[in-house]
């Protein structure tokens, strides 16, 4: 048998969850951010295809999103409701004979030895919503890079396949941001050295790259482009590098005193994660949102690793330090990256 891997990402996960909650919205379009208020500041968690057929995208102002599609209902959200949902999912993928990575609350990897790898997305499918009422989509692949493009290619409750032998009858005359990790400002840096198309990049040269983007990531921007990747699908647990508290502000803060007793409050909560993950904290990074939404972080360095409430607090006022605060603000955010776990075998873990 041929191993494969499988990329199941559900669709439209945390809208189709309140869906379940809500029968009589089946059909309509439903957006899920913040408190559920689109009068209030906040992003779009998710939104249902519904809704999306107007234009509303994750990551989008609620307010912009009750402008495209008025007739839409709001609802906040429901963290530990998608978590629980989620748990029933990945519990699922876990009956079948498979490697399970899970890589979020709404998709993982299946690492599979079979020789109807389709088939067996088909099962996988039939699975998941048989006990837990939601669809996926699953993307099969000869590697995790193409399979979590196949999935993209499948949306949604689709079953589609990505490998070698048609990847450049795929995806070469498709432009570079198709490909997962080319977001639009490296797409459009690489449309300024004439790079457009997934094939222009993979018959690229490395020197190039490395001349425009460094000698790590040009090159690996190229192999990006081939769909070629040796990353393994992995059942270890996934530990979280940083944790890290944002707020946004329904009234704009102007006051630069304000703002750094909201930093200090900010860090002391951060703290209390950290405290969860017992680990130190080895640098702290702030993040200042101006209006209207031009985003902007800087971090220090501790001098140790320490979980003591006021040198984390005085790292995050030290990094507040290096922003101009010139303009009103609608968001901070205070995160601490920590130090690596520790093996019980001795040494570092990798995270």
């Amino acid at each position: 048998m041929t191993r494969w891997v499988l990329h199941v990402d559900l669709d439209q996960f945390i809208a189709a969850v309140e869906v379940l909650r809500h029968p009589e919205l089946l059909g309509e379009p439903v957006v899920v951010g913040g408190d559920g208020d689109p009068t209030k500041r906040g992003v779009v968690s998710t939104a249902s295809y519904e809704a999306r057929s107007y234009g509303v995208r994750s990551g989008m102002p609620l307010r912009t999103a009750f402008k495209r599609c008025p007739q839409a209902t709001f609802l906040p959200v429901d963290a530990q409701a998608y978590l629980a949902a989620s748990r029933r999912v990945m519990d699922t993928l876990r009956t079948f004979p498979a490697v399970v990575e899970v890589a979020g609350w709404d998709e993982a990897y299946m690492a599979v030895w079979t020789d109807q790898p389709e088939a067996m997305a088909r099962e996988v499918q039939r699975a998941v919503l048989e006990r837990t009422e939601l669809w996926c989509t699953v993307g099969v692949g000869d590697n995790k890079l193409r399979a979590k493009i196949a999935a993209g290619f499948g949306k949604p409750r689709g079953v589609f396949t990505l490998t070698r032998a048609n990847w450049d009858e795929t995806m070469g005359g498709l432009t570079t941001d198709a490909l997962f990790g080319i977001g639009r400002k490296t797409a459009s840096r690489l449309e300024a050295l004439g790079i457009r198309t997934v094939s222009e990049l993979t018959d690229s040269g490395e020197a190039e790259l490395a001349d425009a983007f460094g000698p790590r990531i040009g090159p690996w921007l190229r192999t990006l482009a081939t769909g070629e990747d040796g990353s393994p699908v992995t059942d270890v647990p996934y530990v979280p590098k940083a944790r890290g508290r944002e707020r946004t502000f329904q009234r704009d803060l102007m006051d630069a005193l304000e703002i750094r007793d909201e930093i200090a409050v900010l860090a002391r909560e951060v703290v209390d994660d950290i405290h969860e993950e017992g680990r130190p904290a080895i640098r702290v990074v702030v993040k200042v949102r101006f209006v209207p939404f031009d985003t902007h972080t800087h971090g220090v360095k501790l001098s140790e690793p320490t979980m003591e409430p006021e040198q984390i607090e005085a790292g995050a006022l030290r990094a507040l330090e290096r922003f101009v605060l010139d303009r009103p603000v609608r968001l901070l955010g205070v995160r601490a990256e920590m130090a690596e776990p520790e093996d019980p075998l001795g040494g570092r873990r990798p995270s």
